[in-house]
């Protein structure tokens, strides 16, 4: 089967590349900072043979002629038109960048400027994603850059998480397009609600610590920002397919009319993606739509209309298990304790279940020459939840249709519930989901002034409005005639039926206004900024299930909370090759939902709730020639009166959730990367980045809740001077892109983790004698990847083979401690084995 499959390959790369024709190749540069300009698009004119240049700038284009015109392009810069006469390298094309258009992207994505901005970044262009991603999950593809640790978690479609620094996702900023998109109440980022942006992302940047962000975003760990194609890609489009291992299947098409005479432009995206999933019993169907209309209006006005979503359905898997348990489980790593069959069909016990759509309308307004005005008004809405066990016997999902690993045998459940029935009973147990509904409006809105030909000023306000709906519903009775629930404070002793609402129902109200300033300097070899925000978000919350509707007590009153931030930053060019930077900054951020409402009630309130105040600062130092780019940098993040929610499984396997106040937790660490030019054909990347991240105090009055919020324990956790756990403290890669022909690139990444502690249990860290948390064992993993462009006809072709892991490699990616803190007693998610794709994309 793999011969068969390696031939196929072979023959296809051979027979495409056939029709190649004759190569114009260059160099793209720019005309201000004098550095490659790594995405630039080159376009033969008249054609719709288009590529992107590579990192350093460089590309290879094929050309159906031996003359014609080039037409480079670049967000933010100068459209440049090039003639060429012959096949063969026309050397390097310099363009300038375009102060209007620069403007828009800096101000409304707030997106850092190599040897510029003073932070720490990297960028990943489009062709890289396409390059690197395969089957892997969308946060996966910047597991290269620097303080990135990216797992698939439980390993369901679009379950990915991504920690920058060692913070999780409820810490670090993510935007799209500008737009904030970290849920209102908790912070945190649930990629599978974005698991088609890929495929209309024009480029991603991760910029580590403060970021460039200039809205009120705290961007503790980093921001992360995500640009999708609009005008700036030409007349045409793609149509694309692939396959991969468990029946891995996508297929899609994006059409643009580029920029047209009459200042309409409209890009257009879909897709859909489905598969049996690589865990056991975690099946997935899921789609992605884009759609983006801009509209030039006159030289001074532009408005531009996106919408996407990706809704989406997949089976989970949420419970850890044990070392030993894999070892001994039929289906080894794959094994998932959290699906069955009922009348002879999968049925997942734990899945996940969303349709997350945003809506965004851009104004950009050149009031004159010196100012611009730039602002978005956005709107979300959110639907769906994820599944789980209910019922008064919850143990029935531990029979199984054989041994201990085989899937939940559901029909002996049914068949109970159905005697039961008989007996004028209910459900002894039942499926259930947990919804979190919201809706979501903001307003964006920048002002930039040159008050003088150095000195730039921007101000702006960032609003929001946030309605977020709670509730538990019943979603299969297995068999029974109802289920029992004693709960709602306005209907007691209910009798469920599927739909009906179970256990609680709470709605969370957040609002955010949010201002700030900046000033930005740059003249000759400095360039610097100083920048001020303040916020007032506000917390209210409706119980409907723990109060009677006459109780005022079941809405609460709104608690403000005023936060503030400070940063500052300079970059120093010392030549053309060497430049140092460094930024230092404070944040008071407000406490999170669960901070104040700390008992899922609106009786344990906390209306006095602490700021987290967080501390800052780096240097850096960074060099760029013709052949080597390189950056190096130290940091030291100081983050006290932290607000935690931890999630684990409780020791009969059921989920509870930790919230964890006054925490204080110190991140240090150097960091690393470079890019090498060997030869005109080899490209060398690399990167190491070593973290320090520590707790710094021991904390009491520990509340923990089960999975329908209900109290179950409170402790004190002793955790001073233990690491902070759940990401690899300690991460190094190297990667090589070989050109073995003409339009054909071999890729091979290597990425190592070390000093992964396994995330902890609360409720078992009550002796200051505990010892530290179990570091899991180190591993090292081996990508490939194989993509040849060829001629299709008259179309330009693509095909990209991908192989992640190559070497089969086991090991541990996510852990939670375990009694005995040791691989005995912890509970982990094992990494994936090897997977495979195979796609192509012809563009017209």
């Amino acid at each position: 089967m793999k011969k068969n499959y390696f031939v196929f390959v072979v023959m296809l790369l051979c027979t495409a590349f056939a029709f190649s024709q004759g190569t114009i190749t260059g160099k793209i540069m720019d005309g201000d900072l004098g550095g490659p300009l790594p995405g630039a698009s080159v376009v033969v004119k008249g054609t719709t043979n288009g590529m992107a240049a590579d990192f350093d700038g460089n590309f290879s284009i094929t050309a159906p002629s031996n003359s014609g015109v080039l037409v480079v392009s670049y967000i933010g810069y100068i459209t440049k038109e090039i003639s060429f006469s012959a096949i063969g390298n026309v050397g390097k094309i310099t363009l300038m960048p375009d102060a209007e258009a620069l403007e828009e992207v800096v101000i409304v994505a707030s997106v850092a400027v190599d040897r510029k901005t003073p932070v720490a970044v990297s960028t990943i262009s489009a062709a890289d994603i396409e390059l690197k991603l395969g089957t892997q999950e969308f946060p996966e593809v910047l597991k290269s850059t620097p303080g990135v640790y990216a797992t698939k978690s439980g390993g369901g479609f679009g379950d990915g998480e991504i920690r920058l620094r060692g913070f999780d996702s409820q810490n670090v900023a993510v935007m799209i397009n500008g737009v904030p998109v970290n849920d209102m109440e908790n912070g945190r980022v649930y990629w599978s609600n974005w698991a088609g942006l890929s495929d209309v992302t024009s480029s991603m940047q991760v910029q580590r610590g403060l970021g460039a962000s200039k809205v009120a975003v705290p961007s503790i760990g980093g921001t992360i920002n995500i640009l999708s194609k609009t005008t700036d890609v030409e007349k045409g489009g793609s149509i694309f397919g692939g396959i991969g291992n468990d029946g891995y299947q996508k297929y899609g098409a994006t059409i643009s009319t580029g920029l047209m005479d009459n200042g309409f432009a409209a890009t257009v995206s879909a897709s859909k993606t489905t598969g049996e999933g690589y865990v056991d019993g975690t099946q997935f169907n899921g789609y992605n739509y884009f759609v983006n209309i801009s509209k030039s209006i006159n030289d001074n006005h532009k408005l531009s209309l996106t919408s996407f979503g990706a809704p989406q359905t997949h089976g989970q898997r949420q419970n850890r298990s044990s070392i030993d348990t894999y070892r001994n489980a039929e289906s080894g790593i794959r094994f998932n304790p959290d699906w069955g069959y009922k009348n002879g069909q999968v049925t997942h016990i734990e899945d996940n279940f969303y349709h997350k759509s945003q809506t965004s309308l851009n104004h950009y307004w050149n009031i004159n020459e010196k100012s611009i005005l730039s602002s978005a008004v956005y709107a979300s809405w959110g639907n769906g939840g994820g599944g789980g066990t209910a019922g008064t016997n919850t143990d029935l999902f531990k029979t199984r249709l054989g041994g201990f690993d085989q899937p939940v045998d559901l029909d002996n459940i049914v068949e109970i519930n159905r005697e039961n029935g008989r007996q004028g009973l209910g459900s002894e147990a039942y499926l259930r989901a947990s919804y979190n509904n919201h809706e979501w409006f903001g307003f964006l809105s920048t002002y930039k002034n040159e008050l003088t030909e150095d000195l730039d000023l921007l101000v702006g306000i960032d609003l929001r409005d946030y309605t977020g709906d709670h509730f538990s519903e019943v979603t299969d009775l297995l068999g029974g005639n109802y289920a029992l629930d004693n709960d709602n404070e306005n209907n007691p002793n209910a009798t469920l039926q599927v739909g009906d609402k179970r256990q609680y129902h709470n709605v969370g109200n957040v609002g955010w206004q949010g201002f700030f300033a900046q000033v930005e300097y740059d003249k000759d070899k400095v360039s610097a900024f100083l920048s001020t925000a303040v916020s007032n978000t506000s917390y209210q919350r409706i119980d409907y299930f723990n109060y009677l509707d006459s109780d005022p007590d079941q809405k609460t009153d709104r608690y403000n909370f005023l936060g503030f931030s400070a940063k500052g930053g300079a970059n120093y060019r010392l030549d053309d090759n060497h430049n140092i930077f460094g930024n230092i900054g404070y944040f008071e951020k407000a406490a999170n939902f669960d901070g104040v409402f700390v008992g899922f009630d609106n009786e344990n309130q906390n209306p006095d709730a602490e700021n987290q105040k967080i501390f800052s600062a780096e240097l850096g130092y960074g060099y760029r020639s013709d052949k080597l780019a390189a950056n190096v940098n130290i940091y030291r993040t100081s983050w006290n009166d932290r607000t935690e929610t931890a999630s684990f499984n409780q020791p009969d396997g059921s989920n509870a959730v930790a919230n964890i106040l006054g925490v204080d937790a110190l991140h240090q660490g150097i960091e690393l990367d470079f890019m090498y030019k060997a030869t005109d054909e080899l490209t060398i990347t690399g990167m190491a980045s070593f973290g320090d991240w520590t707790w710094q105090n021991n904390v009491t009055d520990v509340q923990i809740f089960d999975e329908n919020q209900n109290l179950v324990n409170t402790v004190d956790i002793y955790i001073k001077d233990l690491h902070v756990g759940d990401a690899a403290q300690t991460t190094m890669a190297l990667g090589l892109n070989y050109e073995v022909m003409p339009k054909t690139n071999l890729i091979i990444d290597y990425n190592y983790y070390a000093n992964f502690y396994a995330d902890f249990d609360p409720s078992d860290r009550g002796d200051a004698s505990t010892p530290e948390a179990w570091e899991a064992p180190d591993y090292g993993l081996f990508d490939a990847g194989l993509r040849h462009g060829f001629k299709l006809g008259e179309y330009d072709a693509t095909v990209t083979v991908r192989m992640n892991n190559v070497f089969d490699t086991r090991y541990i990616a996510d852990a939670q401690d375990g009694g005995n803190h040791d691989a005995l007693t912890a509970s982990v998610f094992y990494g994936f084995g090897r997977t495979f794709s195979l796609s192509t994309k012809i563009r017209f």
